[in-house]
């Protein structure tokens, strides 16, 4: 009689004597957990397969190491000497797997077949370091276990670069789990996968990767994977933001309420820990702060491990006269093994305070690592920098911040050993800390490097490319700290380039580039560009072009690092033109003229329906809410609008837009068209159609907000709404303002993650204070 099992968040269950048990261990968190739902498979397992010699049932993966997860797979191989109806055997094993509901990953082998696969695939190799007999013959399993690990053990070296070029492809696509604030605990760079290379290598006796920090910090990412399972109550390994607070509250990481006592600090996960510290509220910064440092003590383990393989496959190369090759690279620096060391006159001399920055640079530059003795020499022996920094010291950080690709894994390394403390203290405050908006996939730290490194690429457009790329590893300092981190953050950038050593006008041109860090995307994608109020408040705030192009580098390097989110064609043309009418204004004081309509809008009869690319042009017959019937036209055939000019010429209502696929796929030209030239003209089913689909996509989230910009325009006042994004959204607020007696001459669309701010130019001061709060209040209530 086959079993039956129950998975469920607290593991699996059944009724009978050999199901899986449910107590609160087999369904926890930490090793004992593991341990038990390793024991309860084994029994069920054990009494799935008859008693007969030549035949042995070995788990390899989580239950061959013995760390099950909650909702974790199994993973099988029956192994035989050659007896008869193995395939028989196997079925009889696999079919009860497969009925109790579990993921199997099997296999039927002889011990040569086990070996010879292992020969051709890494990954079974590595698999077959994890064999456990779970039942049956225990010299035949053990025949496998030894041979499969003696063949790793000399093949090794010869299959490790195979295993770094499959690692780094893995890397590429999942990315580094200490920087990101959605990382797959397994398959990211620094995760579990990595964890089990790092006991390969240390199998084959390359070098000693399973140190006892790398022993924690895995104990660490298990507890955490399980926590997930348990959380979500199914399989999965991407810790995403909404379950973070559960996950921590699991692992006993609970969020601390001001004033609280030192006894409520967060505690270390204990198996034994009541349901009471399991419903409290975790911290789920904590909990990612947490993941980063395993993440980042598995990461440079395995680097140093590979570095050990490459030393041992490739030899030392040495000279005519047999000693080792060493090639200076830079002052005091010197490559040797593939690695970066300091030359032996700079260990024989009084250290110089720069010399760290200097052997960093190197790095970055050359794309060498550091050799790890020479981080902890560093470390240990390099004084601090004197302030203000020396100039040696200065042009070292502005060279390794210039490095491009080389910059983050030199600063990494940096970082790994405690140098940056020594050279920006505040980067304790900076270092793994979440960045809760969803356009971000990196934590601060992985931003504020990833940013400088990408505005090596606009170093040749600007006239100061060293206070661009400090700026750019500036520009977010003031995140973590109460208040807007712009503001709050210039300063705090103004202060660490004084510390540097530069002059004080260019410091306060760094704490300039802090403050207005996000002053040319916002405009560009709420404001009318073709407003000559709009051109003169930028220009005034920038005040000059060597700024403006700062601004402008760093705008783009900014959101090159952020996510692919937060950019796109259309925002750079936008901020292109925003610059480019502002160099303008700066130059000659000239301020850009209304933009004159489409000529081919003011012909022929009515209604004009142009579809080019991403712009959609109509004119109809003057009436009201032609905007909100253009705007709920577009959301009908899946259209996010991104901009809307309104305007009324000889007698004809124009409505200009530009639009993008809200779902990447462009609609029917011919369908848009037609659909277009029938509500205009009032037809009664497209309008239902429109009001259909704008009632059912309204958005949920936290309540919207109207905020009034009373000087922003030269003509009208500006309506800000900060709301849910929803598909409908720009139909319905423009019905609302057009039921309300608004009219709206431009509207512009700047979507942040799940988060729109909507700009609405309308026509007329609205200086009473009663009339704009009824016309909020219909706006709001339409959202």
């Amino acid at each position: 009689m086959t079993p039956s099992i129950e998975r469920n968040a607290v593991g699996a269950a059944g009724d009978g004597g050999a199901d899986l048990p449910t107590d609160g261990a087999v369904g926890g968190v930490g090793e004992a957990a593991r341990a038990a739902r390793a024991d309860a498979h084994d029994r069920w397992l054990r009494e799935l397969l008859p008693d007969r010699p030549g035949v042995a049932l070995v788990a390899v993966g989580g239950l061959g190491r013995r760390q099950c997860a909650p909702h974790g797979d199994l993973d099988l191989v029956l192994l035989h000497a050659g007896v008869p109806g193995v395939a028989e055997l196997a079925a009889s094993l696999w079919y009860p797997v497969w009925d109790a509901g579990l993921r199997l990953d099997h296999s039927v082998r002889t011990v040569a077949e086990a070996v010879e696969v292992a020969r051709d695939d890494v990954k079974v190799a590595l698999g077959l370091l994890d064999a456990r007999l779970v039942a049956g013959d225990a010299a035949l399993a053990d025949t496998l276990v030894r041979s499969a690990a003696d063949h790793w053990r000399r093949t090794a070296v010869r299959q490790l670069p195979g295993l770094r070029e499959l690692t780094a492809a893995r890397w590429e696509t999942h990315g580094e789990l200490a920087f990101l604030l959605e990382g797959d605990l397994k398959e990211a760079a620094g995760g579990l996968r990595d964890v089990g290379i790092l006991r390969a290598i240390a199998t084959a006796g390359i070098t000693d990767a399973l140190r006892p920090a790398v022993h924690a910090a895995h104990r660490r990412l298990l507890d955490t994977r399980d926590a997930l399972h348990v959380q979500v109550g199914r399989r999965v390994d991407r810790l995403v933001a909404q379950e973070r607070d559960g996950v921590a509250a699991l692992l006993g990481l609970r969020q601390i309420p001001p004033g609280a006592p030192d006894t409520a600090r967060p505690r270390p996960l204990r198996p034994d820990a009541p349901d009471a510290t399991l419903a409290a509220v975790g911290d789920g910064d904590a909990l990612l702060r947490r993941i980063a440092g395993d993440a980042r003590t598995v990461s440079h383990a395995l680097d140093d491990a590979f570095r050990a393989a490459d030393r041992l496959r490739s030899g030392r190369r040495r000279g005519a006269d047999g000693r080792p090759l060493r090639r200076p690279v830079a002052r005091d620096v010197v490559a040797h093994d593939g690695e970066l060391v300091l030359a032996r006159t700079a260990i024989g001399a009084r250290p110089d305070p720069s010399l760290s920055l200097r052997v960093a640079a190197a790095a970055a530059t050359t794309r060498l690592p550091i050799a790890r003795a020479t981080c902890e020499w560093l470390a240990a022996y390099c004084p601090p920098l004197p302030a203000p920094w020396p100039a040696e010291a200065r042009a070292a950080l502005i060279t390794l911040l210039g490095a491009g690709p080389g910059l983050v894994p030199a600063w990494e390394t940096c970082d790994r050993y405690g140098l940056i403390e020594g050279w920006l203290p505040e980067w304790t405050r900076l270092r793994s800390l979440p960045q809760h908006n969803p356009v971000h996939r990196f934590t601060l730290d992985r931003h504020l490097v990833q940013t400088a490194s990408e505005a090596s690429r606009y170093t040749r457009e600007v006239d100061r490319p060293d206070l661009l790329l400090l700026g750019a590893l500036l520009h977010d300092i003031g995140k973590g700290l109460p208040g807007d981190h712009s503001t709050v953050g210039a300063p705090l950038a103004e202060a660490v380039a004084v510390r540097i050593g530069l002059p004080g006008p260019e410091a306060a041109l760094i704490g300039t580039l802090v403050r207005l860090h996000l002053l040319l995307p916002d405009v560009a994608t709420r404001r009318d560009l073709a407003d000559p109020v709009t051109i003169a408040g930028v220009a005034e705030r920038v005040g000059d072009t060597s700024t403006l192009d700062l601004l402008h580098a760093l705008v783009r390097a900014d959101a090159a690092a952020t996510g692919p989110a937060a950019w796109s064609d259309w925002k750079g043309r936008l901020v292109a033109e925003l610059v480019a009418r502002v160099r303008t204004a700066l130059d000659t004081g000239a301020l850009p003229a209304p933009p004159a309509p489409d000529p081919a809008l003011l012909a022929g009869p009515l209604p004009v329906v142009r579809l080019t690319g991403d712009r959609v042009a109509v004119a109809a017959a003057d009436r009201r809410g032609l905007l909100a019937t253009v705007a709920g036209c577009l959301a009908l055939h899946r259209l996010e609008v991104l901009s809307a000019d309104a305007s009324t010429v000889d007698g004809r209502a124009l409505v200009e837009c530009r639009v993008q696929p809200r779902y990447g796929l462009p609609p029917d030209p011919i369908a848009l068209g037609a659909d277009l030239r029938r509500a205009v003209n009032g037809d009664v089913s497209v309008t239902q159609r429109l009001r259909g689909r704008a009632l059912a996509a309204r958005a949920e989230g936290a309540a919207p907000r109207v905020v009034w910009h009373r000087e922003a325009a030269t003509d009208a006042v500006l309506l800000e709404l900060r709301a849910a994004d929803a598909a409908g959204l720009l139909y319905r607020v423009t019905c609302a303002l057009d039921e309300a007696g608004a009219q709206v001459r431009a509207a512009r669309i700047s979507t942040l993650g799940g988060d729109v701010v909507d700009a609405f130019y309308l026509v007329g001061g609205w200086p009473d204070d009663a009339a704009r709060a009824r016309l909020a209040a219909a706006v709001l209530a339409a959202v």
